[in-house]
């Protein structure tokens, strides 16, 4: 019963007859629209049911293509080409369950590639912007967060951190089809890949680096991440980190900072057009960057609805960025996903 009155805020702040409505005037720091309703009332129309805790679970956005991709909890991915206003299943039945973390979906950062690491439900990924899927071997319950090695066509390797299990690291070098664990400690809190060999990960006290695939680890920084999932692109990694974003150009060896901190960021990065332009979170707020990392500006605040600013960093809350049409996407497990159109 604990989502239910979640829920009932929601209602009253939407109104009950116009459900996608703004939460709040866009001039007080809010403004987001409710866009996942096509897809609940089509599921009710079905008799369908979606799993505890309800509503929906995850979101993320093909920037190819600039469609946004929701998961109503238990029954999939559903894909919309008009920035919500309709919806239709694109996974096959391959997906089910729900996103834990806001890293639990994991996207090329190029587009177009998807790969869905689900807690209690199916697990897989799509390397062709959703025309086709495989699904992942369980492993008991599945998977908190991934990193997936974008840099291969075929996206065969995979490090995956193991929900409600002290800490067991998983290693995939076909794609999800099988897994070999190479680590357990609870203090084990982030995963990056850059090849099949060479990992990142973190336990509290900086970076620590592997080039043989987990056998072995060294500490290569002190500087401390705080995103669950480092991202690579054009061979740049990025992560999200207590200094605001910290950057490495040879494979992790060497890390530095980019530009300015940002307290409190625990969710990103997202990509913009170049390389300088990147999207960030805070339990509380949306920021850019438009240089780097050098100044930074609030674009937008979360929802204002009490659980979509969680306490812990990078968990339940699932956001998005679409650069091209500047929108931002929030999903919280058992609640709504929501829409937010950046004012210029």
């Amino acid at each position: 019963m604990r989502w239910f009155m979640p829920l009932l805020f929601i209602v009253f702040l939407c109104g009950a007859a116009k459900p996608e409505g703004p939460i709040s005037p866009p001039e007080d720091g809010h403004g987001w629209t409710l866009i996942s309703e096509p897809i609940i009332k089509q599921l009710a129309a079905e008799g369908k049911t979606i799993a505890w805790p309800g509503q929906t679970t995850g979101v993320c956005v093909d920037r190819a293509k600039g469609e946004v991709w929701i998961i109503p909890t238990g029954q999939g991915v559903w894909r919309s080409t008009d920035r919500g206003q309709t919806y239709q299943r694109i996974d096959g039945g391959v997906i089910s369950g729900r996103c834990e973390t806001g890293y639990s979906i994991n996207a090329d950062p190029e587009g177009g590639r998807f790969a869905f690491f689900m807690l209690d439900g199916k697990c897989g990924m799509t390397l062709d912007g959703g025309k086709t899927w495989g699904q992942f071997a369980d492993v008991g319950r599945n998977w908190d967060y991934a990193a997936v090695d974008w840099s291969d066509p075929q996206a065969k390797t995979i490090l995956a951190a193991r929900h409600e299990s002290d800490g067991e690291m998983y290693l995939s070098a076909d794609a999800g089809k099988s897994w070999k664990q190479i680590g357990k400690d609870a203090k084990f809190a982030a995963v990056g890949i850059f090849d099949p060999a060479t990992l990142v990960t973190t336990q509290g006290g900086g970076i620590l680096r592997s080039t043989d695939a987990g056998a072995t680890w060294t500490k290569v920084s002190d500087l401390q991440p705080t995103g669950r999932v480092m991202v690579v692109r054009k061979g740049v990694a990025w992560w999200v980190a207590q200094s605001g974003v910290i950057v490495s150009r040879d494979k992790g060896l060497t890390w530095e900072k980019s530009g300015q901190p940002v307290d409190g960021a625990g969710w990103g990065p997202w990509f913009g057009k170049d390389e300088g332009s990147l999207m960030l979170a805070t339990r509380k707020n949306f920021v850019e960057t438009r240089d780097g990392g050098k100044t930074w500006m609030t674009v937008a605040a979360m929802p204002d609805i009490k659980d979509f600013k969680p306490s812990n960093l990078g968990w339940f809350l699932s956001l998005a960025w679409d650069p091209d049409a500047q929108v931002l996407y929030a999903s919280r497990m058992g609640f709504g996903t929501y829409q937010y159109q950046i004012k210029r």
